[in-house]
């Protein structure tokens, strides 16, 4: 039986508590999220469509709608669990005469469903083929085109459409053993690359050349590069800076807020470390970051508020240190995407549950000064927390 990176209980319990029949995964994350399929086009650009249809009542009657343009992946991904596959759209291929292998009798299969035309078409002849017609239909929003929307709804007049985007969020809130796995290797391939591009620091070297060291490490872990936010000095202190030809000189803050893509799975870490001894400001302002984030560590639990933890980080941080710090968040979950719930901000009372990985961090950026962050990577256990990395993000200093 083929892993599922759905949390299935918990679909099926939003479903329920909702009065939802079928849930319809139309946004990139989500229809990986939800069936295993990567769809390379829905990925990269703006347009392309697939979705995943999902009955409440019988889940093994889930169907994949997937443009005939990639259904070479949908025979070639091993987390695809879902067998009941419509297809749409024109592509050509040929097929050869000499003895074909598994994966293309396989492909070859696939090409020769019927045509369901079009995405939305597709979808809604596979609503009324599997008796969905007058259903509520929880639809995640984010993935229809202009107008797709009201298409549904009058080619399905006796269906009750439900927007689906956050239910499908606060069904993803709460990891699978294989998604925290997946968590826990891209965030440890994000330490892992810091450390290899901070072995590069010298005097002259040029963020350019740093953030290629890392993340010529994250693809040498198999991982895909995505987040690479590298500044020295100065420039540390831009919360989303590019790295740019500016170069490493003695006494530089080096501010690492960075991550990939593993099998899916978002990492996101921040890491700071000076060229050379840093003035006792920097190693002061640090310190009292690190203990916002260790003293929220210390409250994250299972039934604790969103909100408390936020409380507890920034009161914690100045206490520590820094007596007019500030922020509007101090973290938020991570899995498919970088920005899963919960989100810790003042105004949140969601509930912190067990199986949620989030990311804990004290940002502070001071311009013309630097720029300093602790930000680390949780699962919620019954009992508190674990790391999912090595280091818990104490300050390094280089020589």
């Amino acid at each position: 039986m083929k892993t599922s990176l759905l949390n299935k209980d918990r679909l099926v319990q939003a479903g329920r508590k909702s009065g939802i029949d079928a849930f319809v995964a139309t946004s990139p994350e989500n229809v990986t999220y939800s069936s295993g399929y990567w769809a390379l086009s829905q990925w990269i650009r703006r347009g392309p469509q697939a979705f995943v249809v999902l009955p409440v009542r019988e889940l093994q009657a889930s169907r994949i709608l997937a443009p005939t343009s990639l259904l070479d992946q949908l025979a070639d991904q091993d987390d695809v669990w879902i067998p009941n596959i419509t297809r749409f759209g024109y592509f050509h291929m040929d097929t050869s005469e000499a003895p074909m292998t598994a994966l293309d009798s396989r492909q070859q299969e696939l090409y020769a469903l019927p045509d369901g035309k079009n995405a939305l078409n597709a979808l809604i002849e596979s609503i009324r083929k599997d008796g969905l017609e007058s259903a509520t239909l929880a639809v995640d929003e984010l993935g229809l085109l202009p107008g797709q929307w009201e298409h549904l709804a009058r080619e399905l007049p006796r269906a009750s459409l439900v927007q689906a985007t956050e239910l499908f969020r606060g069904v993803r809130a709460v990891k699978t053993d294989e998604e925290v796995r997946r968590l826990r290797t891209v965030a440890t391939i994000a330490e892992r690359s810091v450390k290899a591009a901070l072995k590069q620091a010298r005097v002259g070297i040029s963020e350019i050349e740093m953030a290629r060291a890392f993340h010529t490490q994250t693809v040498q872990d198999d991982a895909t590069p995505v987040l690479g936010c590298i500044g020295f000095g100065t420039r540390s202190a831009m919360p989303n800076v590019h790295p740019s030809k500016a170069t490493l000189q003695r006494g530089d803050v080096i501010r690492f807020d960075v991550g990939g893509r593993y099998k899916h799975y978002r990492a996101d870490i921040a890491r700071i470390a000076t060229f050379g001894e840093p003035d006792p400001r920097v190693r002061k302002y640090h310190q009292a970051l690190h203990a916002g984030v260790m003293a929220a560590f210390d409250v994250i639990r299972p039934g604790v508020k969103a909100s408390a933890v936020f409380e507890v980080a920034v009161q914690a941080t100045r206490k520590a240190g820094i007596p007019h710090y500030a922020r509007s968040h101090v973290g938020h979950g991570i899995g498919v995407d970088g920005y899963d719930v919960p989100n810790l901000t003042p105004g949140n009372d969601q509930l912190i549950e067990e199986g949620m990985v989030m990311c804990v961090e004290t940002p502070y950026y001071e311009l013309g000064w630097c720029g300093l962050q602790v930000e680390n990577t949780i699962v919620v256990r019954a009992n508190g927390i674990e790391l999912l990395h090595e280091d818990d993000g104490n300050l390094t200093v280089l020589s």
